[in-house]
């Protein structure tokens, strides 16, 4: 009946032959083509998006709103490449006021013993690349920090780090995540993806692994066992075709392998980068491209907002535009976000935070593992 509903609304309220052939597709669960999703971008109004991203969201979780309990660890902000919308760009940390860092073995793995007795249940790990820290440093790295906390999961290093650490040690790329995977990693964040079109990728990062490379990394990460996300960066110099082409790349893999957990959209932020002179875009085009990913996306289950970059206000409205996972808790100590000019810039969140967060926008707060296995259910949780 609910589906009958929404389809009559939308049927009443468009009158675009377009738009009416992409509302019966999504309705019978039939793939939106490539041209179809450049239209959405053009063309469809933001609640027109908004009431098909949110359809989508509720058919495959109803209210249910996922996150997790995690900490950040950022080995070192070096790095050899040189992005121009990055604050830890090998150009920027040439400069005399550049605050680098690099974090010893001892220090992070008292970061990790700082949550014993915590229930905390992920660490991400994901930094700068470093030319001293190659295939044998992490290897290693990760086997003490499970020795340390053998039921914590390791979520590590994008697909640009993993590229130069297998050169560098002259592996493939299968043979090298397998390496890490045998120490205990157990998947692989979305970063470094960015854009896939050439002409944008040689304009922002030039210098780190291709679009094939990233594509590469993640389809040997599917078939040695370990899940991974995937991320965009959007709102600088792209265009509707661009984004697109991003995410059929993505939907192409998808269909290849079912590795991939979460799409995760990141906004441009313009601060302590290259690309300084161009301006973020609006909130209204934060919500486009997360409720046509949603409608695009149709084999990935989920769509995460990554709520520090994003900011908490914005991340509520998105768990209507098809958004279903907000993160963690994030107990960040990172800071590439936060120089970047993110809207959180001290993004840690308890969980009962987390919960309000959710709850205040009528969402039920599921506490999931890195996998969206459900740990907890807090929808009839009483907070003090």
């Amino acid at each position: 009946m609910a589906e009958e509903f929404i389809q009559e609304v939308l049927r009443k309220s468009i009158t675009d032959k377009m738009l009416l052939g992409i509302t019966d597709k999504v309705m019978n669960n039939k793939r939106i083509t490539s041209e179809e999703g450049i239209y959405l971008y053009e063309n469809a109004e933001i609640g027109y998006l908004g009431t098909l991203a949110n359809f989508i969201r509720e058919k495959r979780h109803g209210n249910k709103t996922y996150f997790n309990k995690n900490f950040h660890i950022e080995p070192t902000n070096i790095c050899v490449f040189d992005c121009k919308f990055c604050a830890y760009s090998k150009f920027l940390r040439e400069k005399d006021d550049f605050d680098a860092w690099e974090m010893s073995e001892e220090e992070i793995f008292e970061a990790i013993k700082a949550y014993e007795g915590n229930d905390i249940t992920e660490v991400h790990i994901v930094g700068g690349v470093h030319p001293k820290m190659g295939l044998e440093y992490f290897k290693n790295l990760i086997e003490n920090i499970k020795a340390i906390r053998p039921d914590l999961h390791v979520k590590a290093f994008t697909a640009v780090e993993l590229d130069y650490m297998c050169k560098k040690a002259k592996v493939s790329y299968e043979e090298g995540l397998q390496i890490l995977k045998d120490a205990g990693q157990g998947s692989l964040p979305g970063g470094g993806a960015e854009i896939f079109d050439n002409d944008i990728r040689d304009q922002i990062c030039k210098d780190k692994c291709t679009s094939e490379e990233w594509l590469a990394m993640h389809e040997a990460a599917h078939n040695v066992g370990m899940p991974s996300n995937a991320t965009i960066l959007y709102g600088h110099i792209e265009k509707p075709e661009h984004l697109i082409d991003h995410m059929n790349r993505l939907r192409e893999l998808q269909d290849k392998t079912d590795g991939f957990n979460a799409f995760i959209p990141l906004k441009f932020r313009n601060g302590n980068n290259q690309m300084s002179d161009i301006e973020e875009v609006s909130i209204v085009e934060d919500l486009k491209m997360y409720a046509i990913s949603r409608i695009f996306l149709d084999n990935f289950n989920h769509i995460k907002a990554y709520w520090p970059m994003i900011g908490r206000k914005t991340t509520q409205l998105l768990l209507s535009f098809g958004v279903n996972d907000i993160d963690g808790t994030v107990d960040d100590s990172t800071k590439i976000y936060t120089m970047a000019g993110a809207e959180e810039q001290k993004p840690v969140m308890t969980t009962e935070q987390m919960i309000t967060l959710i709850k205040d926008v009528n969402r039920q707060p599921i506490e999931r593992d890195s996998v969206y296995n459900e740990l907890r259910d807090y929808s009839k949780t009483e907070l003090v």
